[in-house]
């Protein structure tokens, strides 16, 4: 009989959890695979490789502290970014939303440098959250209201975002005292947020980030908004019928999901800097690796505090291998790009069964 062989892709009525797990950990060891083949292009032993990275960033003291550097902007942004992909809401702007914050803090710090600290610094997180909040419900009610793709518009922020600030730092706020370079003057210490010493911690913002990873969680899990969330993201129009509020939906998880964007833009201002600088010397690219970081965590509030330590560790390791091996910087990006195909991919054969065909020829 003549014919020929045709896949097709079945939606999943129910995915057990050991296939989403399975699924990820074969995703992952898939991109190992291929960063491996990646190192060996440019002439480096992947085992060196990998094992330059582990130590560079979990083998020593200095090591550690600075992987929790740099999970904590991560976890604050992933967490926010969970609560909006569950509501299928792609808000891939919050690397904008967090130089909003970032810019929102210096603003009230360079402006009251005497209050004292017990009332500045909360002042800098509060105006940092509504500042990115504000941000992301420009694409948010482009989307609610007129079904502008929020992929498009929320990326295109991002470059205005950074634009502002290089405005700023190269024009009104430059320092007065940093000899020419594109930042603001240093924060008072009143606006410094404490460490833990003798490491670059600060302690205040990790603590805020574990918090918002337990509070979105119950949020998702535990209310009937979260329930509202989870059903939006798995058939909006079911939630119309249900008499959901679609329009609302979209708008608090955008607020939340940019609020925490700029929360993580003021500890690194606040917790790193001290002042304002240009827009990569804030964030080198923490809102777009915060996209791995929710997608790695299944979407799971309390699960990003892990991988955002995982992503970290990445970021850190990064910067040791290119010292080491002689790496350019653009490796890692690489890394971080191939680690999202492969989960992302994975996240398609979670969902949907592949079923093989055989069709007759007519």
């Amino acid at each position: 009989m003549k014919g020929w062989l045709s896949l097709r892709l079945e939606k999943r009525l129910a995915v057990p959890r050991w296939l989403e797990y399975l699924t990820l950990a074969l995703s992952l060891l898939l991109a190992l695979a291929v960063i491996a083949v990646l190192f060996r292009a440019l002439g480096v032993n992947p085992i060196v490789a990998y094992q330059r990275i582990f130590r560079g960033a979990f083998g020593s003291l200095y090591g550690l502290s600075e992987t929790i550097v740099k999970a904590i902007p991560l976890m604050l942004v992933g967490v926010g970014l969970t609560i909006a992909f569950r509501a299928r809401v792609y808000n891939i702007g919050a690397e904008g939303q967090l130089l909003v914050g970032a810019i929102c803090a210096t603003g009230l710090a360079l402006a009251c440098p005497n209050w004292p600290a017990w009332l500045l610094l909360p002042g800098m997180f509060v105006v940092g959250f509504v500042g990115g909040a504000l941000w992301a419900m420009i694409p948010a009610l482009l989307k609610a209201r007129f079904r502008v793709d929020e992929v498009l518009s929320s990326l295109m922020m991002v470059y205005i975002a950074s634009e502002l600030v290089n405005y700023l730092v190269y024009g009104p706020w430059k320092g007065a005292k940093e000899m020419g370079f594109p930042y603001t003057d240093k924060f008072s210490p009143s606006a410094q947020l404490p460490r833990l010493l003798p490491t670059r911690i600060h302690y205040p913002t990790l603590i805020l980030a574990v918090v918002s990873a337990v509070l979105a969680y119950l949020l998702i899990q535990r209310t009937k908004w979260g329930f509202e969330i989870r059903v939006t993201g798995e058939n909006p129009e079911a939630a119309r019928y249900a008499g959901m509020n679609y329009f609302t939906t979209v708008l608090l998880v955008m607020l939340l999901s940019g609020g925490l964007a700029g929360l993580a833009g003021v500890g690194e201002v606040a917790g790193i800097h001290y002042r304002l600088r240009y827009p990569q010397g804030v964030s080198p690219g923490y809102g777009f690796t915060a996209i791995i970081v929710a997608w790695l965590a299944r979407l799971n509030p309390l699960a990003v505090i892990l991988t955002a330590l995982l992503l970290g560790g990445l970021l850190v390791g990064g910067d040791a291998i290119q010292v080491a091996l002689g790496l350019p910087v653009a490796t890692m990006y690489i890394f971080n790009g191939v680690i999202l195909l492969f989960v992302l991919g994975g996240e398609v054969f979670t969902r949907y069964q592949i079923r093989l065909e055989w069709r007759r020829k007519t």
